[in-house]
């Protein structure tokens, strides 16, 4: 298991008080908000189970639902549903990103 699936599970733990803030004023960004984050850690614990082409797949996946979540925080910012977002947040998100931009190559 690639050590950025603690790294997820933390970024969650920093996003909960943001979803709710944000599910207050739009439920559909929250709910694509919610599977982007959730797509991360069901794809690197996949991913980490597989071999190959599939990995590698799962992995891309998982890229591309971190992006989202990121996107998704970065609209709930400008729309005024949330403060700026956490440093340490950011910190574990870019981690992550990083991380997949390397392995899902």
């Amino acid at each position: 298991m690639l050590r950025i699936y603690d790294d997820m599970l933390e970024a969650i733990c920093l996003v909960r008080p943001l979803v709710r803030a944000i599910a207050a004023q739009d439920r559909d960004l929250c709910n694509q908000l919610t599977r982007a984050a959730q797509s991360v850690v069901l794809n690197l614990a996949e991913g980490s189970g597989s071999a190959g082409g599939v990995r590698r797949a799962r992995y891309r996946t998982a890229l591309g639902s971190a992006r989202e979540t990121i996107a998704c925080l970065h609209v709930a910012e400008r729309f005024g549903y949330i403060p700026p977002m956490p440093q340490g947040l950011v910190a574990l998100m870019n981690r992550v990103i990083g991380t997949l931009v390397r392995v899902a190559a």
